[in-house]
């Protein structure tokens, strides 16, 4: 009996999209959102714009995967921090992986959330606002867990905090694009934990 092979529908992709997904990450951190232009990514991506709307959709939905790509990776210290056992510690985990995480050696300087926001109109500010936001409410969360296990204070403000908290490291962010040394940034992380609420 013969057998007939189904011929393959459209052709493989000649390039691996993790790796390029990966290139895509660093354009946006070092150009933010609106700097990155289509042959900035698909130069460094080593791709076509061919193939990047194939494999990714458009320019916002590759901002869109490489946001969730650098939380995954340079900023998943903030997802590890939520763990801690107390809300300071929660505190001095996210702000001291705000420091290492913007201060790498290798890598841009900075936050790809914060630079990607700092001049963006829409498509991207949407997914900026929604990534930024994420970050404040897990934190409101996990404080105000706090506030009812008795680790915080009874008179709290878990949100207020958790914004503090955020802004502090969102200005990491800032200063270590702006030159700022980690020594530098760690003192300032110290300076939000001396004057944390007492349990």
């Amino acid at each position: 009996m013969e057998t007939h092979r189904k011929a393959p529908i459209g052709r493989p992709r000649g390039f691996d999209t993790d790796e390029a997904l990966e290139s895509a990450v660093r354009v946006f951190w070092e150009q933010g959102y609106e700097g990155a232009g289509l042959t900035d990514l698909t130069t460094a991506m080593g791709i076509t714009r061919t193939s990047l709307y194939a494999a990714f959709g458009n320019k916002e939905e590759l901002f869109r995967r490489a946001l969730e790509r650098y939380t995954e990776g340079p900023a998943a210290y903030a997802a590890r921090a939520l763990r801690e056992p107390t809300a300071r510690q929660v505190a001095a985990a996210f702000l001291n992986g705000s420091v290492r995480a913007t201060t790498r050696p290798g890598c841009p300087t900075g936050c790809l959330g914060v630079q990607g926001a700092l001049a963006v109109g829409e498509p991207g500010r949407g997914a900026l606002i929604a990534w930024r936001n994420r970050g404040t409410l897990s934190l409101r969360d996990r404080f105000r867990r706090a506030v009812e296990e008795g680790d915080l204070p009874a008179d709290t403000d878990p949100g207020s905090l958790a914004r503090y908290v955020m802004t502090v490291a969102n200005g990491i962010a800032v200063q270590a694009a702006g030159g700022a040394t980690r020594d530098e940034l760690r003192h300032v992380a110290d300076l939000v934990l001396r004057s944390w609420p007492p349990a």
